[in-house]
């Protein structure tokens, strides 16, 4: 194994598989987990069409952002051009969660964007998630340039038809935006069930994410 590749990433994907599965974010073998490391620039990514319980360290693929594979003993995800094309147009992500989870499909099978209707969604997410489009067949390049477009400087898209995408500085952020946004898909689509909701306001948004930034969490960081 290369001096480049870390361990650590590839058991992080695995981990990352389990969680996803054991929350209900994805199904089967659906979705896919990339990250990027900043030092190298090389991308590790989950294999293409294995059971999440199953995967292994070694199953996991070390890529570079030209599609050159450095390490792995399995095929990487057929997504991978979808992951690759955030890494090269975001330089601020390092990690990507692409899930298939239910409400927020729903409103990718409607076409609808979604608000924020819950405050921990504003704070991480922001105003509004965008449905790319159109339909692009997945594993395509057209797919990752939809995807990128509707994603702009934002931290997920709704896939339609298909599923959601979040991404994040690592893999623990992206994996709780992907998990938030399912959460207020859920409350927004039984809102709508129920009356007429109502929305966050953009300033109150805007309060929120700026006090999520500068003074939410514990700025001791040896609390362990």
């Amino acid at each position: 194994m290369s001096d480049r590749i870390k361990p650590e990433l590839k058991q992080l994907i695995v981990d990352t598989g389990v969680e996803m599965i054991r929350t209900g974010m994805t199904v089967g073998t659906w979705g896919n987990i990339s990250v990027r490391d900043p030092e190298t620039d090389l991308m590790y990514i989950s294999p293409s069409g294995m059971d999440y319980m199953s995967i292994r360290p070694r199953h996991v693929v070390v890529m570079t952002l030209g599609l050159e594979i450095v390490d792995g003993v399995a095929e990487p995800s057929i997504e991978k051009h979808m992951h690759v094309e955030v890494y090269k147009t975001r330089r601020d992500i390092n990690a990507v969660v692409h899930t298939h989870p239910i409400f927020s499909s729903i409103f990718g099978v409607d076409r609808m964007e979604l608000p924020a209707v819950s405050e921990d969604f504003a704070q991480i997410v922001g105003e509004k998630v965008c449905y790319a489009e159109p339909y692009e067949l997945p594993g395509s390049e057209a797919l990752a340039k939809s995807t990128v477009k509707a994603l702009k400087d934002h931290f997920a898209v709704i896939l339609p038809n298909h599923g959601a995408l979040s991404v994040g500085e690592d893999i623990s952020k992206a994996l709780k935006v992907s998990m938030v946004l399912e959460k207020n898909a859920q409350i927004y689509f039984y809102s709508l069930l129920v009356g007429n909701p109502t929305l966050l306001r953009s300033e109150d948004i805007a309060f929120m994410q700026k006090f999520a930034r500068e003074n939410y969490g514990q700025k001791n960081k040896n609390l362990a």
